[in-house]
């Protein structure tokens, strides 16, 4: 079975520690793997993160997910941030579609110790929907780091109260994998039932 993701160019990747740590990874996902799981992807037809166990998906992606939140990816993210991640629950949420709103400057939940992104979306040749890395609150021309959600790309960063990111606005399909290690069980039940109400509003906007 072919592997998804490669984690050797994971290890390989150096860790900018300033203004905040995080590591870039281009073609994190395997360029002979993509094909399939781009076939089995979930069909998100609505804007914002909706959780993945509320998704239905192919057997391809599913391996992809397996090996994301796999012991090996664990281990290396932690000694990638110096974390102890071993005992620490996993969550992901899916997205498929971006608003025009969406993307506006912000720092994750202090519950989320490690966030990692993983783009699906080929060539990205659109001026928005670009993550930019922020060294304040205060504009996205105040970026140190840019990041076109290019197919297979992998951001990671660990979440502290200065992690600033967003993106210039963008409206259209947009694959985006969220995948976060979090304080502890009782962050992933709530934030999928947010997730979930929150999606389920959109999806009934969409319709009326």
């Amino acid at each position: 079975m072919i592997e998804t993701i490669d984690l050797g160019a994971l290890r390989a990747a150096p860790v900018t520690r300033e203004p905040f740590p995080y590591l870039i990874v281009p073609n994190f996902v395997r360029p002979e793997a993509m094909e399939a799981i781009e076939a089995d992807y979930p069909d998100v037809q609505v804007p914002g993160s909706v959780p993945l166990p509320s998704l239905s998906y192919g057997p391809r992606f599913r391996r992809f997910m397996e090996e994301i939140r796999g012991p090996q990816m664990t281990a290396l993210m932690g000694e990638k941030f110096a974390i102890d991640l071993s005992r620490r629950p996993t969550m992901v949420t899916v997205r498929g579609q971006c608003r025009a709103t969406d993307g506006k400057i912000h720092t994750d939940s202090k519950t989320k110790l490690i966030t990692v992104l993983i783009y699906m979306n080929g060539k990205w040749e659109q001026p928005g929907g670009r993550l930019r890395l922020l060294r304040s609150s205060d504009s996205l021309e105040d970026a140190f780091a840019e990041v076109p959600p290019m197919q297979g790309t992998l951001l990671a960063f660990h979440n502290q109260p200065n992690a600033w990111h967003g993106h210039e606005s963008f409206e259209g399909r947009r694959r985006a994998i969220q995948l976060n290690w979090v304080a502890n069980q009782g962050v992933v039940w709530r934030e999928q039932a947010r997730h979930c109400l929150s999606a389920l509003v959109k999806k009934y906007n969409k319709f009326t």
